[in-house]
Protein backbone atom coordinates (compact mmCIF):
# COMPACT_ATOMS: atom_id res chain seq x y z
CA UNK A 1 0.00 0.00 0.00
CA UNK A 2 1.41 3.42 -0.90
CA UNK A 3 2.31 5.98 1.74
CA UNK A 4 -0.36 8.31 0.34
CA UNK A 5 -3.12 5.70 0.80
CA UNK A 6 -1.96 4.96 4.34
CA UNK A 7 -1.93 8.69 5.11
CA UNK A 8 -5.44 9.24 3.71
CA UNK A 9 -6.83 6.21 5.56
CA UNK A 10 -5.18 7.51 8.74
CA UNK A 11 -6.82 10.90 8.26
CA UNK A 12 -10.20 9.26 7.77
CA UNK A 13 -9.79 7.23 10.95
CA UNK A 14 -8.82 10.36 12.91
CA UNK A 15 -11.75 12.27 11.38
CA UNK A 16 -14.24 9.54 12.20
CA UNK A 17 -12.96 9.15 15.76
CA UNK A 18 -12.88 12.88 16.41
CA UNK A 19 -16.32 13.44 14.92
CA UNK A 20 -17.73 10.61 17.02
CA UNK A 21 -16.13 11.85 20.24
CA UNK A 22 -16.95 15.51 19.69
CA UNK A 23 -19.73 16.96 21.81
CA UNK A 24 -19.58 20.60 20.73
CA UNK A 25 -21.26 22.22 17.71
CA UNK A 26 -18.12 22.34 15.55
CA UNK A 27 -16.78 19.39 13.64
CA UNK A 28 -13.15 18.57 12.93
CA UNK A 29 -13.41 20.59 9.72
CA UNK A 30 -14.76 23.66 11.51
CA UNK A 31 -18.22 23.34 10.02
CA UNK A 32 -21.42 23.31 12.01
CA UNK A 33 -23.07 20.11 13.20
CA UNK A 34 -26.77 19.51 12.80
CA UNK A 35 -29.17 17.45 14.83
CA UNK A 36 -31.12 14.45 13.64
CA UNK A 37 -34.27 16.58 13.65
CA UNK A 38 -32.61 19.33 11.58
CA UNK A 39 -31.48 16.75 9.04
CA UNK A 40 -34.90 15.12 8.93
CA UNK A 41 -36.47 18.53 8.22
CA UNK A 42 -34.13 18.99 5.24
CA UNK A 43 -34.22 15.55 3.61
CA UNK A 44 -36.14 16.91 0.62
CA UNK A 45 -34.03 20.07 0.38
CA UNK A 46 -32.15 20.09 -2.94
CA UNK A 47 -29.44 22.27 -1.36
CA UNK A 48 -28.34 19.36 0.86
CA UNK A 49 -26.05 16.52 -0.24
CA UNK A 50 -26.03 13.77 2.39
CA UNK A 51 -23.07 11.40 2.32
CA UNK A 52 -23.21 8.22 4.41
CA UNK A 53 -19.65 7.36 5.48
CA UNK A 54 -20.35 4.46 7.81
CA UNK A 55 -17.87 1.61 7.55
CA UNK A 56 -19.17 -1.21 5.35
CA UNK A 57 -19.98 -3.60 8.20
CA UNK A 58 -22.05 -0.95 10.03
CA UNK A 59 -23.82 0.11 6.85
CA UNK A 60 -24.56 -3.45 5.72
CA UNK A 61 -25.86 -4.58 9.11
CA UNK A 62 -28.09 -1.54 9.62
CA UNK A 63 -31.78 -1.49 8.75
CA UNK A 64 -31.68 2.30 8.96
CA UNK A 65 -30.66 4.23 5.88
CA UNK A 66 -30.93 7.97 5.33
CA UNK A 67 -33.38 8.83 2.56
CA UNK A 68 -31.51 10.21 -0.44
CA UNK A 69 -28.05 9.72 1.06
CA UNK A 70 -25.15 8.88 -1.20
CA UNK A 71 -23.22 5.89 0.10
CA UNK A 72 -19.44 6.33 0.12
CA UNK A 73 -16.98 3.86 1.61
CA UNK A 74 -14.64 5.74 3.98
CA UNK A 75 -12.05 2.98 3.62
CA UNK A 76 -11.81 3.53 -0.14
CA UNK A 77 -9.42 6.40 -0.75
CA UNK A 78 -10.99 6.92 -4.15
CA UNK A 79 -14.33 7.90 -2.61
CA UNK A 80 -13.64 11.61 -2.96
CA UNK A 81 -16.11 12.94 -5.46
CA UNK A 82 -16.41 16.50 -6.74
CA UNK A 83 -19.58 17.37 -4.85
CA UNK A 84 -21.07 20.78 -5.70
CA UNK A 85 -19.52 23.60 -3.69
CA UNK A 86 -22.78 25.54 -3.65
CA UNK A 87 -24.55 22.77 -1.68
CA UNK A 88 -24.59 21.98 2.02
CA UNK A 89 -22.61 18.76 2.44
CA UNK A 90 -23.76 16.57 5.34
CA UNK A 91 -21.40 13.76 6.37
CA UNK A 92 -22.89 10.93 8.40
CA UNK A 93 -20.43 8.60 10.09
CA UNK A 94 -21.85 6.89 13.15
Amino acid sequence: MSKRKIFIIGLLVVFAGTAYASTDKASLWGGPRITKDELRANLDNDDYVIIDLRIPSHFDSSDEKIKGAIRENPMDVNFWYPYPKDKTIVLYCA
